[in-house]
């Protein structure tokens, strides 16, 4: 076990991390992007034409964004600069445009690779167009947020917005094996253990270079076989990567909402586990439960409202974690209860009509007339009380004088509403009937 110390450097005092010794040396290195990379690819496209452009590379942390920009502007002859959008601010972006300026009237181009890109303010990232128009500057920009909600619209029209991928396990296998390969050894792990490790580095790189050199550490000179249950000792897995304010968020909302539309409950509870896991508020999932209820499955199945409410108040009640077993139940209830968007639909439809027609006055049949004078004035007369007419149903018209009835709630064929367009049928019959 001393040679894979002495293979992988530790013994010195600052040794350089793994991930650094071995980062790529060629775009052909690069693993996980072949998208992009390959021969049909769109970088790949700019390295043989030695015409780069401007683009955003967003991707997850680790897939080889800093890399392959860094290579690039190697394949391409370009001056290669780097800053960080958090440490970074105006004069050092007039110091990098003055210099980048220089370089230019001596022949040569500069490839300006800012990381997080997305933290710059509308301003800084105006700055940046001259230098992008003049072709002072080649921007690469990496974000692991959406371009479409964080980058001012006119940088994104300047540039191509490229999609690095996760890197699946396959090519973290490959990375793994590159570790061991440089590292001289196999790392000690069983079938299974070797498994969680690459689960561990969640489709991130730099995370399984990380990884070993925790094994490594923790390991000494003891030697043995490393089982699932030591290694997770050793490395103190991490926590799955979730950002609570960040895109990831967001998607991982959307794929619970989705699984509950879907009425896959199976999925529905993975993605609910996901979030819990990920460190997020119970009570926003209850939230999000409540509007799934009146938003998917409305009068389809009124218990679903109830049953939403219901896992909220019994998770305030009961706290965690044992209240999250009555939100998972909500999760169940409501993924696999029959779906309706139909009041949903009603309702955006209403809010049109009601935007668009004017402050029209309801009609006068159904104003109450306390005074004289309204009594005078039609208030109140031909109204029909309901519960004095036949099967206590008058079937007269509601919406305003010269405003053409509308059919904004259109029942669906499923669950309880399939009982609601029952007596909607009987009505419109009897409102016919009635003239």
């Amino acid at each position: 076990m001393s040679d894979l110390f002495e293979n992988a450097g530790l013994e010195n005092d600052a040794p350089r991390p793994l991930a650094d010794r071995l980062r790529p040396q060629t775009l052909d290195d690069v693993v996980g992007q072949d998208h992009l990379l390959g021969h049909d690819g769109f970088l790949g496209a700019m390295v043989r034409t030695r015409k780069p452009g401007s683009t955003i590379f967003w991707g997850p942390p680790g897939s080889g964004k800093t890399t392959v920009a860094r290579l690039l502007a190697h394949e391409t002859d370009l001056h290669f600069v780097q800053i960080s959008a958090i440490f970074s601010g105006v004069k050092d972006l007039r110091a990098v445009f003055d210099e980048a300026m220089g370089r230019r009237k001596a022949g040569l181009g500069t490839l300006l690779f800012i990381d997080e890109i997305h933290r710059f303010n509308k301003s800084q990232q105006d700055s940046f167009l001259p230098h992008l128009e003049d072709g002072t500057i080649v921007l690469v920009g990496a974000t692991t947020e959406n371009p479409s909600f964080e980058l001012n619209p006119a940088l994104l029209s300047r540039t191509s917005v490229l999609t690095f991928k996760r890197i699946d396990e396959t090519g973290l296998e490959a990375l793994l094996l590159k570790a061991e390969s440089h590292l001289g050894a196999p790392l000690p792990l069983d079938k299974e253990a070797r498994a969680a490790l690459i689960n561990m580095a969640d489709g991130d790189g730099r995370s399984i270079y990380n990884l070993v050199e925790d094994v490594l550490r923790g390991v000494g000179d003891e030697g043995g076989e490393i089982d699932t249950k030591k290694l997770v000792s050793l490395v103190q897995r991490r926590a799955p990567v979730y950002d609570k304010n960040s895109d990831g968020h967001y998607n991982l909302v959307s794929a619970l909402h989705k699984s509950i539309r879907g009425s896959d409950p199976q999925a529905a509870l993975y993605w609910f586990a996901r979030m819990l896991a990920g460190g997020e508020d119970p009570l926003f999932l209850a939230r999000r439960l409540v509007r799934m209820a009146v938003e998917d499955i409305g009068l389809a199945d009124p218990q679903a409202l109830i049953q939403a409410n219901g896992a909220k108040e019994a998770y305030q009640f009961l706290g965690s974690p044992e209240g999250e077993l009555a939100l998972a139940q909500s999760v169940v209830y409501l993924a696999t209860a029959p779906k309706s968007n139909a009041v949903y639909s009603a309702y955006k439809e209403a809010m049109t009509s009601a935007k668009s027609s004017g402050s029209l006055s309801p009609p006068k049949i159904i104003l109450n007339a306390p005074t004289k004078l309204m009594k005078q004035e039609g208030y109140g007369e031909g109204y029909e009380y309901d519960h004095s007419c036949e099967h206590g149903f008058s079937g007269q018209d509601y919406f305003p004088d010269d405003y053409a009835r509308q059919n904004y709630y259109r029942p669906v064929p499923r669950g309880y509403e399939r009982e609601i367009q029952k007596r909607l049928d009987y009505w419109d019959g009897l409102r016919k009937k009635r003239g």
